[in-house]
């Protein structure tokens, strides 16, 4: 079909994808799918035809057969957790644990630190359908002091949904920092921080990665938070309430076998259903109570969540479900989009919703034991039928986390809610569904043999399997029973009345036996009667929802259509887009002020919710914004602006589309099932809202009133593939819907001239609805189908062509064009005469709105049915009786088709259609058909004269190259290929190769054939390129084959001959260098010639831009740094060049964000309201950042080709394809495995006049045709070098989520394994390595370089690979062997390392290209053709003599050959570039990347040198000495129990972060009352540290069980903490200091200027590096967090930190603690530490008198009165018996 216009509503990320159809799904399916090819590669495949309907009697078809949304797609989430900070706890042994559903990964444990570094990756894989991946919550937590045997505590957490991830740009978070915070107490804040890089890929996403800067500007953790774009970065707690009133339309599920014994035993029968419903949000679950044996249920209960706001959690889930003992089915679910319920704007609104009902659609109703639909319960896929729905509402409340009766814990809540009021969701009104079935034809041959009937349901009215429900009080009213019941109405045996005098529903058609249309489909004979169905229903009258959405679909649909035109405009490159463009804002101006005057009716309306008052205020100011927008963009729209002002626009229609999706539903969407037999076959799926009809044309659904063509679906997962490209069948349906008081119109949209046949109802009862329509009036008419040719078209057989044919459809009739063998691009020029073709209608409205025309396109097979190759839709050009057959309307012209195989495109189809209608006369009034012109063919009629193109006569020059990698075909090995090159059915054959394997280049290099194309580039026939294998006795077999689809790229147009005439002007280029003084001051240059000259001055920017200052930090001082160029090596130029790469890609964003918010001004001024734009960042100062001047190299962030356009610029390369295509959606991911190997070559084309002035050129070969100075196809044998500098992010291949990588490199048969030297448990390996490999072109041109995985046992896995085509390389004009330096030199670190001086590569350029040069003049200056460039003419050697030399001039002009007149390009710089790492198991998912370079170097010519040395900088020794002189105010933790004073055991513990074993701990200054302590005790760290990356590194077994050690890079920061001793308990901790010796605040010169701020306000602070200072004595703040986290002081050190390199500390070494050497004296410690021990009695004292006065009274009383007691008791019994004797 013409490509057409609607699309899935965020389908369109490009704006440029092939539109496809698809009806708006309200569940928001659509949303997920991105991308979409390249403008360039887009089809020139129309956009006007099927769209052009001018009378508004039919609307338009949907073309995309296959549903997108449940079908599972391949994700990779990546997470690598950095580091964490500030966490909350005192000395706590941190783990992250990073969980996405149901997996959990963990990291190692960091011991008693707070701010742990991981720097750990971690991989998850997932095959899912995108909507139940975006709904997986990613969940950062931080557990503190887990093992083996205890989960322990957790510290904090973080979570947001994967969807959010994917939604950022490049679908990533990079180095961001999450906030923590605790679920179970929601009013402690923030528990701290954790950094990481979070990335979403899917199959075919290609995502960059941002160059690894340096990590100094992302400590500022505010304003890096992980976040998306407009979140802010303070969230609060809210609470989401979520109230679940009542359901209704429960489907029944009485009819198991269950229901029936229980039946019989009960002899009663209850509701079957149990129902309860269960919501998702953010991780937590919420459930309802479950209602026993209820089909209504009613709740009136709410749910409660705790979770932040906003919440990075986009959807909420919501499932009915049944409760049964053994398993919980689904019933159905529903998902609220909290984007499409809140607003973030200044005059945004909280989430809220209802209280409204919202619909839920699943499986069809009928019940089984065994749903197979019943995935589309669990709300994967489009339901296919209507299952209940659920009366709801949700709103939220922001918290005040600091009032004290709020309850801190996040736990989901449930509580009751009061009933709510019937007329809460507006008053019940009495809807009116009419449909009347025109035509079903295409109905799939496999149903064709049993009668078939429609049926129509809408919600559960019309439903068969519901019986009838009488209505209740609220006039809801039932379906119609079993299907006998209805053929009972349909007889109308049983008339039921209902209040109004109305019959009931008819919502089935009657039983039909479908008649037979041709080998694949059937239809059915309606001819001129027309059945039709009409139901009544009852819902709640919420229009005005509707309308609004109506309303801006209107004007997105207007605008989609407009945007359509221009871009076709544009495509086909007809005059004046911008003029439609303007036309197009200036419509939707209209539209937009119309929807201002509309939507603002019926406000008083019941059942209005806050979310509608809300939406339509939001909508009314979009709107408004739009149009003004749209107004003033108008003025702007200029000829060489007009595809940015489309973006612009693209982007309102995809804000339109956003506004125009209403989340609260009203009247349930229209299933139409297609019944066969009792079994439900296909189904369509009509949103409500599109067949809605309102008195005002503005708001009534594009459908309502209007014939729409619809093809039926399979339902679920069957309709995935294949199965569901078939049309099950094609219907012609009539729809209209409204309230049954409107419905006095709802036929007028019919074509007019029919009768209606009614029910007989008793005389004078009032009309009802027809049950079928007989049309009186019929038009006959003759199709023309002119089928031109097609192509790029699926390849349906194995060797990799096709047989195609096409078979048009239309009304009843169908025809077929002829079979052509072996084909991609069929040319059928056929034409198809359909006779007799009978439309019900009148003449007029035929004219202006024919029926659509459908084809197909098939593959044929010798045995076995024709396969399916795509379908494409077409309407016909019309002509009525009376019309004069002569332009502009006719003959009609040729034009694209775009043709789909379910949802890609699967090529083009050129073609052209006529209908004619036959008069009174007959046929003889028809235009007449010429008869076939060639006899050959038969009785096929040729497209005839006026419609096929003007032709001629072209000459195409094929450049034949070789072939490469053939693969085997058929298990035989391709041993004499030969390639045929056919356009137009003539062609030409290269030489056969004799021998594939020694030499698979052709012998003769260029020859031509001639061949009659279209005049109309558009038009021109696609080139075939394939491949035959000659085998013995004469038989051929074909290897492969490629269709190049455009040869624009191709045509050769001749160059200006004004263009070309340089002598006339004659350029200087100065380039000015710093190295000699006299040379900066020359600005007045003199010229050299007479003539008038062009002065061009291109300074070095790096002269005055950046001096010799390194970079600095804020609070340094600057110091002048010289470079030793002693100290430099390869890897200095390389950092220095990768930070250049970072800076570049910052300033780039920077610029587009900049005119990106230019664009917004623009706008902006025009309305009147100018946002608030964000404070623009300022530009980047350079003269802050000073950095050394060091020669760098280019490093490239992608491949090297990317750049350089594949290194195509004359020899290209063209895949050649065998075998099926795949039927995966992603055809071109399947593509790459049909890949049999390469023809290496090119293609000139020109009309023939032309080829008379191109001989006249000096030199000019004609053997050669166009393809001049092209070297020759010798083998010849080169030594490649290659350089791997290191590989990044790793795709982890050990259990341990870590790899052991090494380097596989291969070429031909050479094979090098580097396995030895693998880089243990490291996913960011540097290898620092070069290869020395020989090859001979043209056997041995790809070369792969793998990274593979170590493995102790078994074999080793291949992490991934990246292959390159070394021969481009080596052939291209861009010389691409050995990359040119930014300046010569012959020692040192950037020593020159190609063979050829750059003298010698200027003469052989200049040589291979004609010039004149290079003349060296006096004065350093170089003439080249006709420009001049001037430079440095010295150089120094080893010993710092200088010497003459030529090299730098000519190097200047080889680093400027692109201005070069003629023959100039860029050549490729020295450089590294970044390749993506592929798995052939993973396809399109990156597995990590590598960084390398390839030297080339011919053997022919001068041996090149020894490779670079490029080793990885081996970690220099150094050891930090750490004095602790004295403490100070150290907090006092203990009682004394003899003294009663505070006071505490100080002893301070120190360590290098990484080397947590390593710790080293004072003595004890114990007792001490006044927090001071007293020391003099030595720290010694040795350790090894890179000084270009400021890390520490750090060798050491992972675990007992390790192999071997693995390398940690970790950040240079030394601990020190205070402690508390204890001997009998745990030691406590009092406090800590963690100093960065990069970069650490300079200690404070005595204790009373040592204050908190040193930590909490670093940005203040001076700032010192203990590797620029090495020696430094200061007191520092240790510091805890108290009760409130917030940091605390709890005491201060004075120490000295001296740092020695290894050779040094080996020369003067020290003890540790006070030992020798160089021991320090022992510390003076008042003796009060053990006072007690000396004066024992005033201790007791003190301990009796002042501490225990009291407690010492008590004891003694209480001793007093044991004694008495005792002595009563002892007494008692004698003196009783005294007493008793009378003694």
């Amino acid at each position: 079909m013409k490509r057409s216009k609607h699309r899935g509503h965020k389908e369109d990320r490009n704006g440029d994808e092939p539109a496809i159809l698809e009806t708006e799904d309200l569940d928001g399916q659509g949303m997920f799918m991105g991308g979409g090819p390249d403008p360039d590669t887009i089809s020139l495949a129309s956009v006007t035809a099927v769209t052009t309907n001018v009378s508004n009697k039919r609307s338009k078809p949907d073309i995309k057969m296959e549903p997108s949304a449940g079908r599972p797609v391949d994700y990779q989430v990546s997470v690598t957790v950095i580091e964490a900070r500030q966490l909350v706890g005192l000395n706590m042994d941190p783990v992250v644990c990073v969980e996405i559903g149901e997996d959990k990964k963990y990291t190692s444990m960091k011991e008693s630190t707070n701010c742990p570094y991981y720097n750990e990756y971690f991989v998850f894989d997932f095959h899912v359908p995108p909507d139940v991946m975006f709904d997986k919550i990613l969940k950062l937590s931080v557990i503190h002091s887990k093992n083996l045997l205890r989960s322990g505590t957790l510290v904090g957490t973080f979570k947001l949904d994967v969807g959010t991830i994917y939604f950022q740009q490049e679908h990533q978070f990079y180095h961001k920092w999450a906030v923590l915070s605790d679920p179970d107490d929601i009013t402690a804040g923030c528990k701290g921080y954790v950094k990481c890089d979070i990335a979403v890929v899917a199959k075919g996403d290609n995502i960059k990665t941002p160059h690894k800067a340096n990590e100094s500007d992302e400590d500022d953790i505010e304003g890096n938070l992980l976040l998306p774009e407009g979140v802010p970065a303070e969230r609060q707690w809210a609470r989401y309430y979520l109230k679940i009133y009542r359901a209704e339309g429960l489907p029944r599920m009485n009819t198991s076998i269950m229901a029936n014994v229980k039946k019989a035993f009960i002899g009663e029968n209850k509701d079957l259903v149990d129902p309860y419903v269960q919501v998702q949000f953010a991780g937590q679950k919420g459930k309802t109570s479950v209602q026993k044996s209820c089909y209504e249920p009613i709740w009136n209960e709410q749910i409660v969540f705790t979770e932040m706001f906003p919440p990075l959690c986009k959807r909420m889930k919501l499932q009915l479900r049944d409760s049964d003992k053994v398993n919980d089915v689904a019933i159905g679910t529903h998902f609220i989009d909290l984007r499409k319920i809140a607003n973030d704007g200044d005059k945004g609104f909280l989430p809220t919703l209802g209280p409204a009902w919202v619909n839920m659609y699943g499986s069809t109703r009928t019940y089984t034991l065994m749903d197979e639909y019943q995935e589309l319960n669990e709300g994967l896929g489009e339901g296919v039928s209507f299952r209940a729905r659920l009366l709801i509402s949700l709103g939220m409340e922001i918290l005040d986390t600091a009032s004290p009766d709020i309850t801190s814990s996040t736990e989901v809540q449930v509580e009751g809610v009061p009933n709510i009021s019937e007329t809460a969701t507006g008053k019940m009104e009495e809807f009116f569904l009419f449909g009347s079935f025109l035509e079903a034809t295409m109905i799939d041959r496999k149903i064709g043999d049993k009668p078939i009937s429609f049926e129509v349901a809408i919600g559960n009215y019309g439903n068969e399997v519901d019986g009838v429900v009488k209505p209740k009080t609220k006039g809801r009213k039932g379906g119609d029973g079993d299907e006998e019941e209805s053929e009972l109405i349909q007889n109308s045996s049983e008339e039921e009345m209902d209040d109004d005098d109305d019959l009931t529903s008819v919502a089935v058609t009657p039983p039909m036996k479908p008649v037979i249309t041709d080998r694949n489909y059937f239809h059915l004979p309606y001819f001129e009667r027309k059945p039709c169905i009409y139901i009544k229903s009852w819902w709640q009258d919420q229009k005005r929802r509707l309308y609004n959405a109506n309303i801006i679909d209107n004007i997105a649909h207007k605008l989609e259509d407009g945007l359509n035109d221009v871009q076709e405009i544009i495509k086909t490159e007809k005059a004046y887009p911008e003029r439609r463009l303007r036309g197009v804002l200036e419509e939707l101006s209209h539209g937009c002020s119309q929807f201002l005057s509309l939507a603002n009716k019926d406000q008083n309306q019941s059942g209005r919710t806050k979310l509608d008052r809300e939406r339509l205020k939001l909508c009314m100011a979009e709107v408004e914004s739009i149009g003004q927008q749209a107004k003033t963009m108008r003025t702007q729209v200029k000829k060489s602006t007009v595809r940015d002002k489309i973006k612009l626009a693209q982007n309102f229609l995809l804000k339109l589309r956003f506004l125009a999706d209403e989340p609260q539903h009203s009247v349930p969407d229209v299933f139409i099932w297609m019944i066969s037999n009792g079994k439900r076959i296909a189904y369509a799926r009509v949103p409500s809202k599109d067949i809605l009809f309102s008195n005002l044309e503005e708001e009534t659904g594009k459908d309502c009133g209007k014939v729409k063509t619809i093809f039926l679906r399979i339902p679920g997962k069957k309709g995935f593939g294949p199965a569901g490209w078939t049309v099950q069948a094609k219907i012609e349906i009539y729809l209209w819907l409204g309230l049954s008081r409107q419905r006095k119109d709802y036929l007028s949209g019919l074509p007019n001239g029919f009768e209606e046949n009614k029910l007989s109802k008793g005389p004078g009862l009032p009309s009802s609805p027809p049950i079928s329509l007989t049309y009186m009036m019929k038009q006959i008419f003759q199709l023309r189908v002119h089928m031109y040719q097609a192509r790029s078209l699926f390849a349906a057989d194995s060797t990799g062509l096709s047989d195609p044919f096409a078979r048009v459809f239309f009304s009843t009739q169908s025809q077929v064009t002829e079979v052509l063998a072996e084909t991609l691009c069929p040319t059928w020029d056929q034409l198809l005469v359909f006779e007799n073709v009978e439309l019900f209608g009148t003449a007029s409205e035929l004219r202006d709105d024919p029926p659509i025309i459908v084809l197909e396109i098939y593959d044929q097979d010798t045995v076995g049915k024709a396969d399916f190759m795509g379908r494409t839709f077409a309407k016909p050009v019309v002509k009525m009786a009376d019309e004069h057959y002569g332009p502009p309307r006719f003959p009609p012209q040729l034009e694209y088709y775009q043709i789909y195989r379910g949802n890609c495109t699967a090529g083009e189809m050129l073609a052209a259609f006529e209908l004619l209608q036959i008069g009174p006369n007959g046929k003889a009034d028809l235009p007449p058909i010429d008869g076939p012109t060639d006899m050959d063919r038969g009785p096929i009629l040729p497209v005839p004269l006026g419609i096929r193109p003007v032709l001629s006569k072209y000459r195409i020059e094929v450049l034949f190259w070789g072939l490469r990698d053939l693969k085997r075909v058929n298990l035989a090995q391709v041993d004499r290929p030969r390639v045929d090159i056919e356009c137009a059915g003539k062609g030409v054959q290269s030489a056969l190769i004799q021998n594939y394997k020694k030499n698979p280049n052709f012998s003769t290099l260029v020859k031509w054939f001639e061949v009659d194309l279209p005049e109309n580039e558009l038009l021109h026939p696609p080139l075939n390129i394939r491949v035959v294998d000659c085998r013995a006795f004469g038989r051929y077999t074909l290897v492969g084959s490629h269709a190049v689809t455009s040869l624009r790229k191709f045509i050769h147009r001749a160059s200006d001959k004004q263009a070309n005439n340089w002598s006339t002007t004659e350029e200087i280029v100065v380039v000015s260098l710093e190295q000699e003084p006299n040379f900066k001051k020359m600005d007045t240059v003199v010229k050299l010639d007479s003539c008038s000259d062009a002065v061009v001055k291109v300074e070095d920017d790096d002269k005055d831009g950046k001096g010799k200052k390194k970079k600095r930090k804020k609070g340094d001082e600057i110091e002048e740094e010289e470079l030793d160029e002693s100290m430099l090596d390869w890897w200095s130029k390389y950092f220095a060049s990768i930070e250049t790469l970072t800076e570049a890609l910052k300033a780039q964003e920077a610029a587009l964000s900049d005119s990106e918010d230019k664009d917004d001004m623009d706008l902006a001024d025009g309305t009147k309201r100018g946002k608030g734009k964000k404070e623009k960042k300022k530009p980047v100062d350079f003269s802050e950042k000073r950095k050394p001047k060091l020669d760098e190299l280019k490093v490239y962030p992608k491949e090297l080709e990317s750049e350089y356009d594949n290194f195509e610029d004359w020899l290209h390369t063209f895949n050649l394809f065998r075998g099926k295509g795949g039927d995966d959606e992603e055809q071109n991911m399947a593509d790459e495995d049909r890949i049999i190997g390469k023809f290496k070559g090119s293609l000139c084309m020109y009309k023939v006049s032309m080829s008379d002035d191109m001989s006249r050129d000096m030199g000019f070969d004609s053997n050669m045709g166009m393809f001049q100075n092209i070297p020759h196809n010798d083998p010849i044998n080169i030594l490649v070098r290659v350089y791997v500098i290191r590989a990044t992010d790793l795709h982890p291949a050990d259990i341990n989520g870590k790899a052991d990588p090494y380097i596989a490199i291969k070429l031909g048969k050479s094979e090098i394994k580097d396995k030895e030297n693998y880089i243990s448990k490291q996913l960011n390996p540097l290898f620092g390595k070069s290869f020395d490999i020989e090859a001979t072109f043209p056997m041995d041109s790809t070369l792969t370089v793998s990274i593979f995985d170590w493995d102790l046992v078994g074999t080793d896995d291949l992490i991934g690979e990246t292959k390159i085509d070394l021969e481009n390389r080596f052939y291209s004009k861009h010389r691409a062997t050995c990359g040119v330096a930014s300046n010569y030199a012959i020692h040192g670190y950037n020593v020159w390392r190609d063979p050829m001086k750059p003298t010698q590569i200027l003469a052989k350029l200049c040589k291979d290209g004609k010039l004149d040069g290079p003349h060296y003049g006096p004065g350093g200056r170089v003439k080249v053709a006709n420009r001049v460039f001037m430079a440095a003419t010295e150089i120094e050697d080893e010993n710092g003599l200088k010497k003459q030399t030529d090299e730098h001039l000519a190097l200047t002009v080889l680093r400027h050959w692109e201005e070069i007149p003629r023959v100039g390009c860029k050549l490729i710089p020295e450089h590294v570039e970044t390749r993506p790492l592929l798995h052939p198991d993973k396809q399109g998912i990156e597995q990590g990347r590598i960084e390398m370079w390839v030297d080339m170097f011919p053997k022919d010519m001068t041996a090149p040198g020894p490779a670079l040395d490029i080793a990885p900088r081996k970690p220099k020794k150094f050891e930090l000495r750490v004095i602790v002189w004295n403490t100070d105010e150290v907090v006092l933790e203990d009682d004394d129990i003899f003294t009663g004073e505070k006071s505490s055991d100080i002893f301070v513990r120190g360590w290098l972060k990484g080397q947590q074993e390593d710790k080293q701990d004072t003595d004890v200054h114990y007792h001490s009352i006044t927090g001071e302590g007293n020391f003099n005790w030595r720290f010694v760290y040795p350790f090894d540290y890179l000084m270009a990356e400021e890390k520490i590194v750090i060798s050491k077994k992972e675990s007992m069980f390790a192999w071997d050690e693995t390398e940690y890079k970790i950040p240079a920061r030394l601990n020190l903490q205070v402690w508390d001793a204890d001997h009998f308990s745990a030691d406590d901790f009092l406090g800590a200091i963690e100093l960065d010796l990069n970069r650490f605040p300079r200690g404070a010169k005595t204790a009373k200027q040592c204050s908190i701020d040193m930590v909490t306000n670093e940005a203040e602070m001076p700032m010192v590096s203990i590797f620029k200072q090495k020696r430094i004595k200061g007191w520092w703040p240790f510091v805890a967090r108290d009760e409130n986290d917030e940091f605390e002081l709890t005491g201060k050190v004075e120490a000295e930190l001296h740092l020695l390199t290894g050779e040094e500390a080996e020369k003067f070494p020290v003890g540790e603690g006070r030992n020798e050497p160089e021991p320090l004296e022992k510390p003076n410690r008042p003796d009060t530490s053990l006072l007690w021990f000396l004066t024992p009695f005033k201790a007791i004292k003190h301990l009796i008198c002042n501490q225990y006065k009291w407690l010492a009274i008590k004891i003694v009383t209480v001793l007093l009165l044991l004694a008495i007691v005792a002595l009563f008791l002892y007494s008692m019994p004698g003196y009783m018996v005294k007493k008793m004797m009378g003694a």
